[in-house]
């Protein structure tokens, strides 16, 4: 069985290949407080489908280079699109 995680698309400026922000939540030993952590990992998407902010599902694959081991299997949700912004206008 493989691993199975859903994150945040941060970068999708390489070829196949896009960055993924995964959040999780961890106990804190001593205070008992729930604490936000982020991994980025790079992940294969094959067809070059995904653009920064959608939601993905990744799952964990073969190495397929140095620093990639997981694969998109799914896009749960596309980032939504401001189309009233300027096209070259930073976001603000």
């Amino acid at each position: 069985m493989h691993k199975e995680r859903q994150g945040v698309v941060l970068s999708n400026r390489m070829q196949k290949t896009v960055i993924v922000s995964i959040e999780r939540t961890v106990l804190h030993p001593k205070y008992h407080r729930y604490l936000k952590r982020r991994t980025k990992v790079k992940a294969h998407d094959e067809k070059s489908e995904c653009q920064v902010g959608d939601r993905v599902t990744i799952v964990e694959t073969r190495p397929l280079s140095r620093d990639k081991r997981w694969r998109v299997s799914k896009i749960n949700e596309r980032a939504v699109v401001d189309e009233t912004a300027a096209p070259d206008a930073p976001a603000a």
